[in-house]
């Protein structure tokens, strides 16, 4: 698809100043002879954030318009309407300067062409160079172009609670696969409704990120979908194992943060934004609740996630969308924009700062990221990962046959790879 340009700059002009009298022109000139003023323009950036941080990022970016005269037009978007607003973009060609782009949508952004090549201008805008991100970062951007850099990290560690484990004799959270299983079994023996581990049945990382711990890509090395390996097939049997033990409930309503708080599922597999609810909703679970790294097998690689920001190309307001990203991506702005949020910078050197260095589970959470993976960017891929959810689900709830299920999927897998 070849490339949009945006067709309206956004700018707003200020009013006429009136001029003096005194001081322009000499006795008995008529001022209004003086030539007018020329009108200053002010740079207004359109920027699309996404979800409800709109209000937030307004007040953000208050310093950036102070310090650079820059205004900033925010204008949120719910995460369930992005693909329909970049599809209307594309088609009317015209598209904000600046957008986050979530990172399970960066692949419809790439492809639609509507992301401008950052890569010529790194001398000029230090932040935005690779090298201050995490090394995971680097498959995000194809073709050796700087289409997008990060803005807030995500990674998947595991909560526990200390005092539940504590009671069942478990002193340690589970460090390993065989540990968390095991783990599990002894807490869903609690009695009826109580269980050890909880698997979202909408969460389809989950079982990339298993087979990623069994030393295995999904993404062959001509960039086809891999499924079809001993290591998917050690991740698929180490998912179903949970269903098996009676280990995680089967309710596909079941709340997370709900069992969590509420004990009845004392270990999962989450983003920071659970810790953020658990001291919202349960206080006073204070000191007996923690996070850890993911449970290893050959590894402990857990899932890259978060969102980017890019700036639209063609936008008539180039230097000013880079000087907004600079801003966005210094490291003392990803620091309040963690305070003010609780959503973890992207930045590296961010982690050095006493606000996040001094909390225990940002120190998770840093050390996670060491060892994290992005989900392939294809737009492929979310056709693929949502027909290996599928089939999971139904071997682990409808008890369907393993082996013809997954026979089903490969095959699937094959005819996308074909296309």
């Amino acid at each position: 698809m070849s490339r949009t340009r945006r067709a309206i700059g956004a700018s707003a002009v200020v009013a006429l100043f009136a001029l003096a009298g005194c001081g322009g022109a000499s006795d008995g000139d008529d001022a209004s002879d003086a030539p007018d003023t020329p009108p200053a323009e002010t740079t207004t950036l359109t920027v699309w954030v996404m979800g409800d941080s709109g209000a937030r990022l307004e007040e953000a970016l208050a310093p950036f318009t102070d310090e650079t005269g820059i205004e900033v037009d925010v204008q949120a978007i719910p995460w369930d309407n992005v693909n329909d607003r970049l599809t209307t973009a594309v088609a009317s060609g015209e598209g904000p300067d600046v957008t986050q782009i979530g990172l399970s949508h960066l692949a419809a952004f790439l492809e639609a062409g509507v992301l401008e090549d950052l890569s010529g201008h790194l001398a000029d805008h230090p932040n935005l160079d690779p090298a201050n991100f995490p090394s995971a970062v680097a498959d995000l951007n194809p073709d050796g172009g700087l289409f997008s850099v990060p803005w807030i990290s995500d990674t998947r560690v595991l909560f526990y609670r200390s005092d539940i484990l504590a009671e069942a004799g478990i002193d340690e959270p589970p460090a390993t696969w065989e540990e968390l299983r095991e783990a599990a079994r002894t807490l869903a023996a609690r009695g009826d409704g109580q269980y050890g581990y909880y698997i979202p049945q909408w969460d389809a990382p989950l079982p990339v990120a298993y087979t990623w711990q069994t030393g295995t890509d999904v993404i062959a090395d001509d960039g086809s979908i891999r499924l079809d390996t001993p290591g998917f097939r050690e991740a698929v049997d180490h998912y179903l194992g949970f269903y098996e033990d009676g280990s995680v409930p089967t309710a596909g309503d079941f709340d997370q943060a709900a069992g969590f708080v509420s004990g009845t599922a004392p270990m999962l597999v989450s983003g920071p934004y659970l810790a953020a609810a658990i001291r919202e909703q349960a206080p006073d679970l204070e000191g007996a609740w923690g996070v850890t790294t993911v449970p290893t097998n050959t590894t402990g690689t857990s899932l890259f996630a978060g969102s980017n920001l890019g700036v639209w190309t063609g936008t008539e307001n180039l230097d000013a969308a880079l000087q907004l990203l600079d801003f966005l991506t210094d490291p003392a702005t990803q620091v309040a924009w963690y305070q003010a949020t609780g959503e973890l910078p992207a930045v590296t050197a961010a982690f050095d700062d006493p606000a996040l260095a001094d909390d225990p589970l940002v120190a998770v959470y840093a050390e996670q990221l060491q060892d994290s993976k992005p989900l392939p960017v294809s737009t492929a891929w979310d056709e693929a990962n949502q027909a290996l959810l599928q089939a999971l689900n139904a071997i682990a709830l409808t008890g369907a046959d393993k082996e013809q299920t997954l026979a089903g999927l490969f095959a699937t897998i094959e005819e996308i790879n074909a296309r």
